[in-house]
């Protein structure tokens, strides 16, 4: 009996754990869905190569979702398709728990599925320097492990998951708030789109560009025409220096819309071309060199009869590269080269210094305002091209070139002429004078000696003769002496003063 006994327990125990091991616990998955989106929900894998039962229910009504009649309005956005349970435009109150039930062989399985709604901005449209407020949130998830939530901005950089920002250009774009929840990422996507003007334009003195202004191409300048055009033109508004507060734009072409429509150049000539095709809708500007003084805002207006007027305006800067304390250099002088913009460098923009192949420079890349490049001593080997080139992201812009001549710095021996050669020149100079005037002295008294003698009646006696003084140089009268005392001076002043110019530019 004790042995009986023994067995029944034994096998009641056996059918506790077989039925334990028939009904399997069921997994439970979250996932993030923003109303009106599209979800689909997948019973767990391996199923379908057995007998199997599959119910779907939705909330805590045991609700078996059978057949979806699509008449009703409440079930009309369900849809079952190979197992699967899919959502289309899920709502409100469609938010919540579903479970999935499975029977195969005996095996039980049910696996919960918890629909969170995730709230964020909608896509919208703002003006530069407007508040851009962006919130990504969730319900509350009673769990151990809680989601983490940030924004990524167009140039995939992380933001905080709600963040006010001032609009700009680098705000324009596609915005994804990043939702990670049990090493899944669940990703929500929205546009902003932020009304700011065409993206600067960048050029340098050794670049062109091309100011562009243009009609959508599926519109004919005929339509434009029936629109009732009144006028169209293009002007400058320089920037100004800082010595000037504002400058008084310029009128640089007027649209002439008689057939055929051309445009006609007015005011200063600045070196701007129209580009072809302005009976296709093309109203752009083209330039081959640049100057510095071509920076400021290049405006294209069209004018309409009914008082609209449209306005594209495109901001150009020229990059230019300056050397202290210039281009001609000897062999172990400083360097200074910056290299510059009219405003300073946004924080998507960089700059990225190229040296000549024979220099052992390095090249250097500097970000946010950092344009200089310092050289201590340069040397014969850093001369040639140098090249400036401004990057914004993986973009190359524009670049500017300046060519660096270098000379061999000469030895100090050899500047001992710079100083001595002003001194011989001059004491050479000085005896030439002297002897010169010596040669004078002698020829006039020579001619004392030797004229006729004038009648007394027209001319008054002759003077004192003269002699030749065996010391001629100290025979000479004081204002020579003083003429020619001067005459050394300068000339010594001015062959100083061309030898120290020479100096300086060695």
């Amino acid at each position: 009996e004790i042995f009986y006994l023994y067995m029944e327990i034994l096998f009641q125990s056996v059918l506790i754990l077989i039925a334990v091991l028939t009904s399997a616990t069921g997994a439970e998955e979250v996932i993030y869905a923003q109303l009106g989106e599209t979800i689909t929900l997948k019973p767990p894998e391996g199923y379908k190569s057995h007998n199997y039962y599959l119910y779907w229910y939705f909330g805590d009504y045991e609700f078996q979702i059978r057949s979806i009649c699509l008449a009703d309005k409440e079930w009309m956005h369900f849809s079952l398709s190979n197992g699967s349970l899919k959502v289309t435009f899920i709502q409100q109150e469609q938010f919540g728990t579903f479970t999935c039930k499975l029977t195969w062989d005996g095996v039980k399985t049910e696996t919960t599925y918890k629909i969170i709604k995730l709230s964020v901005n909608s896509s919208f449209v703002v003006l530069p320097g407007e508040p851009l407020p962006l919130v990504c949130d969730t319900e509350t998830l009673h769990s151990p492990n809680k989601p983490e939530i940030h924004w990524l901005n167009p140039q995939e950089e992380i933001h905080s998951p709600s963040v006010t920002v001032n609009a700009t250009n680098q705000h324009n774009g596609q915005w994804a708030c990043v939702v990670t929840h049990d090493k899944k990422i669940h990703k929500a996507k929205i546009s902003i789109l932020v009304l700011a003007p065409l993206q600067p334009q960048y050029t340098s003195k050794s670049s062109p560009l091309t100011i562009p202004c243009s009609i959508s191409s599926h519109i004919s300048w005929e339509q434009i025409k029936a629109k009732g055009i009144q006028e169209g033109h293009w002007q400058f508004f320089q920037k100004p220096s800082s010595c000037l507060k504002s400058v008084d734009p310029q009128r640089l072409f007027q649209l002439s819309l008689k057939k055929p429509v051309s445009w006609s150049k007015e005011g200063e000539d600045r070196g701007l071309t129209p580009v072809s095709g302005l009976e296709k809708g093309v109203l752009s500007l083209t330039k081959k060199q640049w100057k510095v003084e071509d920076r400021g805002d290049y405006v294209c207006t069209l004018k309409f009869n009914n008082g609209v007027t449209l306005n594209r305006t495109v901001h150009v800067d020229v990059l230019q590269i300056s050397a202290s304390p210039g281009i001609h250099l000897i062999s172990g002088q400083q360097l200074n080269l910056t290299c510059s913009l009219s405003y300073p460098l946004s924080s998507d923009m960089s700059m990225k210094w190229i040296v000549p192949e024979q220099s052992s420079q390095q090249p250097v890349a500097f970000q946010q305002g950092s344009t200089y490049f310092t050289i201590l001593r340069v040397d014969t080997n850093d001369g040639g091209n140098w090249a400036c080139e401004l990057w914004q992201r993986n973009k190359r812009l524009t670049a500017a070139v300046i060519t660096l001549m270098i000379g061999e710095n000469r030895k100090k021996g050899h500047d001992y002429d710079l100083v001595a050669r002003p001194f011989f020149m001059t004491e050479t100079f000085f005896y030439i004078m002297c002897l010169i005037m010596s040669f004078s002295i002698v020829y006039r008294t020579q001619a004392d000696h030797c004229a006729p003698q004038p009648h007394p009646r027209f001319h008054s006696p002759p003077t004192q003769k003269s002699t030749v003084n065996p010391y001629i140089f100290l025979c000479i009268r004081s204002h020579s002496i003083i003429i020619i005392i001067a005459l050394r001076v300068l000339f010594f002043s001015i062959c100083i003063s061309l030898s120290l110019a020479e100096f300086s530019r060695r």
